[in-house]
């Protein structure tokens, strides 16, 4: 994991200073619009927080409120790294709906106080003591309280629903529900996530001693350390918690992008079919937060739009029909147009198998121009122009690369869901990485990216095979006519630290009784 981390780093803190800069610059214009707005006004003020900390929050109330009545709330924990301006603009809506809303930065973060503690019980906690704030000091109704957020203002709405019965309604936006399968999936570190998220919590916020040896040791690649890792993550994941937070009822409404190179959706999906509750999924093309940021900019949006129209069913009562529409959604990476399901397990309703055919040996540490892109740029412009990170499938050099392609479709293929490799593989050391991909491939072998994901194994003894079963990160991808579906497996991506040895090989087989495919997930037609 220590290859390259002060390089990694470096660029993190880049990126996350440019989005910085364009999250300040979007929350100017909310700002001077909801003060000449026709709200009941913006209070900016301090909250005690868990243990007296102080966080910096501000308040919208809708226009005319004096007292007299009360009015749903809203609180909004802001993302990671983001002033408490981002929802403002959000806020102003709410509020001119007939909405309370109290916005506040998350502790750690900006001129709040205390330090980073990456959704833990003092953030849980935290948010119970902003609840507690408004329902003392706005014209709340204690019986009609939501939260919601975008990325850590996600997590750590779900996480207090969970513990605060009072959190009748949730919209959890571009969050998590796994953090350990988020940023450590398969045993693989995101490096390039995890390196962004830790350059902006430097940037903008004061990391607590634990979240900086968190840090370290995910990168160290120190596995007497692994164990202690997944602890602290399970701590901080909703799905942890997941039975207490369908004891309290809360509506639950998530919503994330195919891309996202932080948060995948897998987990998202495995997450929605253990709620018991009132729930709705949504999934839209994009990277992390940007299937809501023209929203946060107070620019039209669908994620907002529903995250108003649940708040408005579950917190006012209003019979607007979002209970009775299919709750899963859609919108393929290849067309605009939305589709509804009635559960996350009917997205991918029929399946195909593409057989991994013979026995192929490549060798580790080269790149093999098969790549998942560079975190944010990849999906964002995948989201804007269609275009997804490419290969030249033909041109992928066989020594570093496993390639196996389907028959070329004669009619259009819509892969919804999850694509799931089986394969069986033979090391010549106990340790390495494998990173497979999923590629449309058109008529001159140009490759566009469906799907990929890492795996990384240790303690296999060397040239003895081991079966490999790898969950491909959801996604939604219309593969045309007259093309083709591919898997290639190589050994070394940007996006993910390695662990290959020097020298190692690793060996793909299909064994007469036990076959090697990749299964892809297909809309019923």
């Amino acid at each position: 994991m220590g290859h390259g981390r002060n390089a990694l780093r470096t660029s993190a803190v880049g990126a996350a200073f440019a989005t910085l800069i364009a999250a300040a610059g979007l929350g100017m214009a909310p700002a001077a619009q909801a003060a000449g707005g026709t709200s009941g006004g913006i209070r900016f003020v301090d909250i005690a927080g868990d243990g007296g900390t102080p966080l910096k929050a501000n308040v919208v109330t809708p226009a005319g409120a004096d007292g007299t009545r009360a009015y749903p709330l809203i609180v909004l924990p802001t993302s990671w790294g983001l002033p408490q301006v981002e929802y403002l603009a959000q806020a102003q809506k709410l509020a001119n709906s007939g909405y309370v809303v109290v916005s506040y930065n998350v502790r750690g973060f900006w001129q709040s106080g205390g330090q980073i503690e990456v959704a833990g019980p003092p953030d849980t906690a935290d948010a119970s003591k902003v609840i507690d704030w408004a329902l003392a000091n706005t014209p709340a109704d204690p019986g009609k309280v939501g939260m919601a957020g975008v990325s850590y203002g996600a997590g750590i709405s779900l996480l207090a629903a969970a513990h605060d019965k009072r959190i009748k309604a949730v919209a959890a936006l571009s969050g998590w529900a796994d953090l350990i399968d988020s940023i450590y999936s398969n045993r693989t570190q995101h490096a390039q996530a995890a390196a962004l998220l830790d350059g902006a919590g430097y940037l903008t916020g004061r990391p607590g001693p634990e979240v900086q040896q968190v840090f370290t040791d995910f990168f160290s690649s120190n596995l007497s350390k692994e164990q202690s890792l997944i602890d602290w993550g399970r701590k901080r994941s909703p799905e942890t918690y997941v039975d207490q937070l369908n004891k309290n009822g809360a509506a639950v409404f998530l919503a994330n992008a195919w891309g996202d190179t932080i948060f995948s959706p897998n987990q998202y999906g495995r997450f929605y079919e253990e709620l018991t509750g009132p729930k709705r999924l949504e999934f839209r093309p994009g990277d992390h937060a940007t299937a809501e940021l023209t929203g946060l900019l107070g620019l039209p949006n669908d994620v907002w739009t529903d995250t108003g129209r649940w708040f408005d069913h579950y917190l006012k009562g209003d019979d607007n029909g979002v209970d009775r529409e299919q709750p899963v959604r859609l919108k393929s990476r290849s067309t605009g147009g939305y589709e509804g399901y009635p559960d996350w397990k009917s997205v991918g309703a029929t399946s195909r198998k593409i057989a991994l055919a013979g026995t192929t040996t490549i060798h580790t540490n080269v790149d093999s121009g098969a790549d998942g892109g560079v975190v944010f740029l990849s999906s964002i412009l995948d989201q804007l122009t269609r275009t997804p990170p490419m290969a030249s499938i033909p041109l992928l050099p066989r020594t570093w690369a496993a390639v196996w392609q389907s028959e070329r479709y004669s009619s259009g293929q819509q892969v919804r869901g999850t694509a799931r490799v089986h394969t069986t593989v033979t090391a010549t050391k106990e340790s390495g990485t494998l990173v497979a991909y999923l590629y449309d491939v058109g008529p001159l072998g140009l490759g566009k990216l469906v799907s990929n994901a890492p795996y990384t194994f240790h303690g296999r003894t060397p040239g003895k095979p081991f079966g490999v079963d790898l969950e491909l990160f959801s996604t939604a991808y219309d593969v045309p006519a007259g093309h083709r579906l591919a898997l290639v497996v190589d050994t070394v991506d940007p996006l993910y630290i390695e662990h290959n040895p020097s020298g190692a090989q690793l060996t793909f087989s299909s064994p007469e009784h036990d076959p090697s495919y990749v299964s892809v997930p297909l809309r019923e037609q």
